[in-house]
């Protein structure tokens, strides 16, 4: 059985130092004007493409790197009756977090939202909330309820979004266009309340939001002052899709899963992110 205790210490001292992460301005990595920003979609507990942005980033030998991991948890399983495992991957960001406290980064996703809320998300007839809290009992054994604790802290611990020099907003999702009424932008400025993450508040809106209109994504970009978003969030077969010449969604999830590396330093055009876009398979 693995040791539970050791397990929690280390994404809980993840889980701090997401929360005095020096990029960090209330809920918003701010990113510097040198080096790069490597983006990941949706990662579902997809070892091997996790594996291979490691590789990529090479942290130790480029101290401009920054990278951000979301959505981590939640995998799809082979079997029905198969659990989730996907706390595994998160426990491996975790400890990569801990060695490179000030590159490795984090966002809330709706799957991690909904975990920490135990908020059932049912895929595929499957209660993957369920399944995740039985994957890690099955784990650590009566003991893993230190490690779901643990996990809870973390997720609380997670920013909303991130925000490049040269224009570009990092986020999970974007709010759907009938939440954009009632969306407070000011969200990313403080820590989110429970109001905030609550089934109306702006955070859980950011974080579930579908279907953004070229209208919708157009007032985006006011609100937020950028010209560009990196996401996640929809699923995409072939790795990714740019929606109304705005928003790339990525996925980092399967076979044909992808991500982007963004150099802060540079002009950002839609063309550049484009071809920017390095399929995770890609790499030996």
């Amino acid at each position: 059985m693995i040791d539970a205790t050791k397990a929690a210490e280390v994404i809980l001292e993840a889980a701090r130092l997401n929360r005095e992460d020096p990029l960090l301005s209330g809920s918003l990595l701010v990113f510097p004007n040198y080096g790069q920003v490597v983006m990941t979609g949706d990662l579902h507990g997809h070892r091997r493409n996790f594996e291979k942005v490691k590789r990529f980033c090479d942290l130790g030998q480029f101290g401009a790197r920054h990278v951000i991991l979301h959505e981590i948890i939640h995998e799809e399983v082979e079997l029905f009756t198969s659990h989730d495992t996907s706390h595994e991957v998160l426990s491996e960001a975790a400890r990569w977090k801990c060695e490179f406290p000030d590159q490795v980064h984090f966002l809330l996703g709706n799957h991690e939202l909904a975990q920490v809320n135990r908020h059932e998300i049912t895929k595929n007839g499957r209660v993957v909330t369920r399944s995740f809290e039985e994957g890690v009992l099955d784990a650590y054994g009566q003991d893993g309820r230190l490690v779901l604790e643990a996990i809870d802290t973390f997720i609380r611990s997670l920013p909303l979004a991130g925000r490049t020099p040269n224009r570009v907003l990092l986020s999970h999702s974007l709010p759907s266009p009938r939440n954009l009424p009632t969306f407070d932008p000011t969200v990313l400025s403080r820590v989110p309340t429970g109001e905030d993450l609550d089934d109306d508040g702006s955070a859980r809106a950011l974080v579930w939001g579908r279907y953004q209109t070229k209208t919708a994504l157009t007032t985006l970009c006011k609100l937020f002052d950028v010209d560009f978003f990196l996401c996640g969030h929809q699923p995409q077969e072939t790795g990714y899709d740019v929606v109304h010449d705005r928003m790339v969604i990525l996925a980092s999830d399967h076979n044909h899963g992808v991500f982007l590396p963004l150099d802060l330093n540079k002009p950002v055009t839609l063309d550049r992110l484009v071809s920017s876009i390095r399929p995770c398979a890609a790499i030996s």
